[in-house]
């Protein structure tokens, strides 16, 4: 088991190369998503919170949640996330290493890009520009989501971009495209991804379905859909492959509990009830933020932002003609006024946060003490890089260009309308 007399060598040896030359004095423990996934794995039944760092009170508290917990984290954000936060794919590490350093937050930490979303052929040649300068610029997990086109090109845009993802990051692939209780994903297309994949040399550490989650403020039909998940996760088994669960946003504490001890869940996404929390906006046990009777977010006395900040948002919000999920646009005008705020306001911002992210990784997600499960599988491995956790299966000849077109064509898929992909 890894003691503190070990922290040292997890730093020199845990920090994949990208951090090392970012950061080459710097005490935070980021690593590869990897790291996450097989702790969480080494648990069992186990899951942990991805969190969209939508502003800096998230990051915090979200941070010293699974300090406190001694719990493994990713934190991410999605692409289209940094249009309307102050938190981009290029930032986002230098948020974390900054605030692990000035907190002591000593538990291993991935910096995930989340949705890198490829909604036609066209983003390819872009992409193989960007992925390499994110990865530059600290991003250790990343997310291709090419599942808004048909499976062949889902599936031959990944194979594609593969080149440009260093071999020793978290990787997730995506299908069915995520967007809510409609077009639910299948064993079929699940698979036809997973193993086209693998016979091209590729493994992930995530697969995301869209097993009936429900993004953002959504909170309809009958949400994460347990048996469907477990169905497909027993399904790809064999290419050791585990779940990421994304708008986990609309479900209760029950259904989560489900998804973590049922499934082969080891990530789950949390953006929209982390960013009401930080506000101080009244929300269930879903995380989903509880409306007044003219439609109104309630905002708690005594929690999050002051109560004068509030007035100046709503009010701007009004004039610009924001509901509900759009309040998410609000992060990037207003960080640097609720940064402004006196300490004690900061202070509990990020006490709402971490309260919240600490419950569900104790009592929701069962994630407490993977921070030293990662740290142990770091040390054992004597390496940042965790390597794959399946070799290869299928037989790249069956998996031609050709092939996958062709095969394509005879999937049992059930697609749906678009939808809202920060979550």
């Amino acid at each position: 088991m890894a003691t503190n007399t070990d922290f040292g060598k997890l730093i020199n040896i845990g920090r994949p190369p990208n951090i090392s030359k970012l950061f080459p004095r710097s005490h935070a423990l980021i690593v590869s998503g990897k790291v996450v996934d097989r702790a969480m794995a080494a648990k069992g039944k186990a899951m942990t919170i991805a969190a969209n760092g939508r502003n800096s009170f998230v990051i915090r508290g979200a941070l010293q949640a699974a300090q406190r917990a001694d719990a493994v984290l990713l934190v991410e954000i999605a692409r289209s996330e940094s249009t309307y936060c102050p938190v981009n794919f290029y930032n986002l590490a230098l948020y974390v290493d900054s605030i692990c350093n000035e907190l002591g937050i000593t538990i291993p930490v991935a910096i995930h890009a989340d949705h890198y979303g490829i909604k036609t052929e066209d983003d390819i040649p872009f992409a193989k520009m960007e992925i390499p300068s994110m990865f530059g610029a600290g991003i250790t997990s990343i997310a291709v989501d090419a599942s808004h086109m048909e499976d062949d090109k889902n599936l031959l845009a990944n194979i594609e971009l593969n080149d440009c993802i260093p071999a020793w990051a978290g990787l997730e692939t995506e299908v069915g495209e995520i967007k809510g209780n409609q077009g639910l994903s299948t064993v079929d297309d699940a698979s036809f991804l997973i193993k086209g994949l693998n016979a091209h040399g590729i493994f992930p550490d995530w697969i995301a379905l869209n097993n009936g989650s429900s993004h953002g403020l959504e909170a309809s039909g009958q949400g994460i859909q347990v048996e469907l998940t477990s169905e497909i996760h027993k399904a790809l088994e064999p290419y050791g492959v585990s779940g990421a669960q994304h708008g986990t946003s609309g479900n209760n504490s029950d259904k989560l509990r489900a998804i973590a001890s049922g499934t082969r869940t080891t990530k789950a996404n949390v953006a929209t009830a982390l960013q009401m929390v930080s506000w101080g906006v009244e929300v269930n046990d879903y995380g989903n933020a509880l409306l007044d009777e003219s439609g109104n977010f309630v905002k708690v006395k005594g929690q999050g932002m002051s109560g004068e900040m509030w007035e100046r948002i709503t009010r701007y919000a009004d004039e610009q003609g924001l509901k509900g999920g759009d309040y998410k646009k609000l992060n990037l005008p207003f960080e640097i006024y609720l940064r402004a705020q006196h300490e004690n306001i900061r202070d509990r911002m990020v006490k709402g946060v971490e309260d919240f992210v600490y419950n569900m990784l104790v009592n929701v997600f069962n994630a407490e003490g993977t921070a030293t499960l990662a740290k142990d599988a770091i040390l054992q491995a004597g390496s940042y890089d965790l390597g794959a956790k399946a070799g290869g299966i299928e037989d790249a000849a069956d998996w031609t260009r050709e092939k996958i077109i062709a095969r394509a064509k005879t999937l049992e898929v059930n697609k749906g309308p678009d939808g809202d992909f920060d979550d």
